[in-house]
């Protein structure tokens, strides 16, 4: 399988200056990011004693120092968060038992989607499940079903975002390589001694309490960060034989303009067609990056535009755009032919 991304010459010399990771920065983005985040806990502890009212606001700020620590984890999955290979490997397990993910694990199948994004042949690990119109209407009626429930943003950033990080990154199943096995069971492991202490120390109604909310919040926007940046108005799909790799980045990714607070905490993973031109660019680094050269600066979207993300469900290959369920409507119904008889 050839590598697309020598097909596009012309941005790799863009790229390369923001593709060096700093340790001062890195290390300063552990300190503002992991500290909170680990302050929040006995402050929420405290405010829980007084009044449990107290602990969701708090609980939505120690949510977004979660997503600031996930980014971190991602960061170190592609190798760019530092220079030295160790220490990204080191801060990405520590980092993947804070954020419930298995690091090892998540490094593979987002390489994959980092592979693949935009590709209508290669829909694999890592990605929202999005089927064409044909193959909605070609599917069973129980697919159908299982397609709509998922695809429902009540579910698909509630009870989907939970369920993913919190229960299926806790399974083995099908791991290609020990490495990745082992990632799974050191998580779980280290997250079962921290449940146990909590339990001992804290009292495990207390714990659970607090670490629920946390989590929920956290998953959930974090799901959303996700999602909006690979489903949105004019978001590029190819088949394979058409698909080209900066496209794929720079019209398959969204540049997701947040308010800077949000920006903050969502560790600049916005520019996220920087992100998929070149993933060794830190996160630290991919606003300069965009300010720097205009070939970035593409159209964004905004806290108010990707509220239509919500409304995509299908890939429509005919006109090339995302859908709603509503369009099928519009479709003439397909006729199955009788069988012959001979």
């Amino acid at each position: 399988m050839p590598d697309r991304r020598a097909t596009s010459p012309q941005w790799q010399p863009l790229v390369a200056p923001y593709a060096r990771p700093d340790l001062r920065q890195a290390l300063w983005q552990l300190v503002n990011s992991l500290l909170p985040f680990l302050a929040m806990w006995p402050i929420m502890f405290w405010a829980g004693r007084i009044s449990y009212w107290l602990v969701p606001p708090l609980a939505l700020i120690a949510g977004a120092f979660w997503i600031r620590t996930f980014i971190i984890f991602h960061d170190c999955g592609h190798g760019s968060f530092f220079k030295n290979r160790k220490a990204n490997d080191i801060v990405g397990a520590i980092t993947g038992v804070i954020t419930f993910t298995p690091y090892y694990r998540w490094r593979h199948a987002h390489a994959i989607h980092h592979a693949t994004a935009g590709d209508l042949d290669r829909r694999e690990a890592g990605d929202i499940w999005t089927m064409t119109v044909n193959e909605y209407q070609e599917a069973s009626p129980g697919k159908r079903l299982g397609y709509r429930i998922y695809r429902n943003p009540l579910i698909i950033f509630t009870v989907g975002a939970w369920l993913s990080f919190i229960v299926l990154q806790r399974i083995p199943v099908s791991e290609r390589s020990r490495r990745q096995l082992m990632s799974i069971l050191w998580t779980d492991l280290a997250l079962l001694i921290i449940f146990v202490i909590g339990g001992l120390t804290i009292g495990m109604g207390d714990f659970l309490r607090v670490l629920v909310p946390v989590m929920m919040l956290g998953t959930s926007l974090g799901v959303w960060l996700f999602y909006v940046q690979h489903q949105f108005e004019g978001v590029y799909w190819e088949h394979h034989q058409d698909w080209d790799y900066s496209k794929a980045a720079l019209e398959g990714s969204s540049f997701y303009k947040l308010p800077r607070i949000l920006q903050w905490f969502s560790g600049n993973i916005g520019f996220h067609h920087i992100h998929h031109l070149s993933p060794r660019i830190p996160n630290y680094y991919l606003e300069k990056a965009y300010k720097e050269n205009e070939m970035f600066q593409v159209e964004p979207i905004t806290l108010r535009s990707s509220m239509k993300s919500m409304t995509f469900r299908l890939w429509d290959e005919d006109n090339k755009q995302l859908v709603g369920f509503g369009y099928l409507k519009t479709l003439p119904k397909k006729v199955v032919p009788a069988p012959v008889l001979e």
